[in-house]
């Protein structure tokens, strides 16, 4: 066995860049030299502030549906290949890829011809998908969970994650509370199914869109979650 203390040191500074530039495909994160300088916004919730989940079904049109299945194939597939990124990075190159790097691959992979498929899905979602695997990292390296393992079809659940830029709300003035939904690459607003309204006035921030297993036969059934502050 061999002891841990002959194992190479991760490689960082220059090196590290070369490696995930030359080996990993990872591009060099660019310098917006002529950019003005922004106040950074702090992600701290305002006090007395809480988010609450809410849960509908909707039941999509044949082409949101096809949309959506194009969706969860692409969430699935980015995450495994940020996955073997990461795990590669580490075991050939003692290399740390986090999720800013696997974000500029992202890049690349949409812009690549043979993955140019992944251009038919919202970049935000599949971002969210990697946000999703850098979460699963901080869980293990906090030894709270295993090491992330790779998603299969029909064995991982489907589930896309839209942020604020990701879709589209138009609260209707006669019921508060309800709307139109409406995705990101899609045209035509959800068909939801408001078993409850949410708190009037109130901007969704996130929707978590899950396929629903147990529709064996008839209209292909998702649900939404949306968060709200």
């Amino acid at each position: 066995m061999t002891d841990t203390a002959d194992r190479p040191a991760r490689v960082t500074g220059d090196d590290a860049k070369r490696i995930k530039r030359e080996a990993l495909g990872i591009a060099d994160r660019k310098k917006h030299h002529g950019r003005a300088a922004t106040a950074m916004k702090s992600r701290a919730k305002e006090p007395g502030t809480r988010q609450r989940v809410y849960r509908y079904r909707f039941y999509p049109a044949p082409s949101q549906a096809d949309q959506l299945k194009k969706t969860f194939g692409a969430c699935r597939w980015v995450y495994n290949e940020g996955l073997a990124l990461r795990a590669g990075a580490w075991e050939r190159h003692r290399v740390s890829v986090g999720f800013a790097e696997t974000c500029r691959a992202l890049t690349g992979w949409r812009q690549a011809p043979e993955t140019s498929w992944l251009g038919e899905v919202s970049s935000t979602v599949l971002q969210q998908s990697l946000r999703h695997l850098d979460g699963a990292f901080t869980r293990f390296f906090k030894q709270s969970a295993k090491h992330p393992r790779q998603k299969r079809k029909r064995r991982s659940r489907d589930s896309a994650t839209y942020v604020r830029t990701g879709f589209r709300w138009v609260e209707d003035p006669e019921r508060p509370g309800t709307g139109l939904v409406t995705l990101a690459k899609q045209s035509l607003p959800l068909d939801v199914r408001w078993s409850r309204p949410l708190p009037a006035g109130v901007t969704p921030v996130k929707l978590s869109v899950t396929r629903d297993r147990a529709a064996v036969s008839g209209p292909a059934r998702e649900h939404s979650a949306a968060k709200n502050y």
